[in-house]
């Protein structure tokens, strides 16, 4: 197995698992709060769109779809506190918009050739600092908040979905 093939599995997979825990939900649960100071659905949809989009930028400039206006300052640190849906999208909106990202991440993973994948570049963040490393977190990312979805569809007495 290649190191493109762990990529490509690994984004699969954490796919899966944020698509399972997304299953059921409404536009309504994805505002709730399981806990006092975690970030609802919503927000952490729009932080995973903006941060993969802005990992796959890094590798190559112009390969992402662009996001609606505001999208990014909407999803930002400042805005984590916000509990106002008017300022946040539906659910559909999130799911079309990461699946945009996605499949443009998925090519630029086909298109980087993996002779490229320990390339390095002083804009590249101390957690990713080669494109392999930044594609991968594009993978390992969206599990970093999966336990928070969990702990919302639990609250909501969601069905256990994995």
């Amino acid at each position: 197995m290649s190191a493109k093939d762990v990529i490509r599995s690994s984004i699969g997979s954490s796919q899966r698992v944020i698509d399972a825990y997304l299953d059921g939900l409404t536009d309504k649960d994805i505002m709730v709060r399981a806990v006092p100071g975690m970030n609802h659905i919503a927000w952490q949809l729009g932080h995973l769109i903006v941060s993969e989009r802005g990992m796959a930028e890094l590798v190559k400039p112009g390969s992402s779809p662009a996001l609606p206006d505001g999208f990014a300052e909407a999803h930002s640190r400042e805005t984590t506190s916000s509990d106002d849906p008017s300022k946040f999208r539906s659910l559909d909106e999130y799911k079309a918009l990461w699946k945009a990202q996605r499949e443009a991440t998925a090519a630029l993973l086909e298109a980087t050739p993996e002779s490229d994948y320990d390339r390095t570049d002083p804009s590249f963040p101390p957690y990713a600092s080669t494109i392999g490393a930044l594609l991968l977190m594009t993978a390992n990312h969206p599990l970093m908040h999966a336990g928070q979805f969990v702990a919302v569809r639990r609250l909501l007495n969601k069905p256990i979905s994995i």
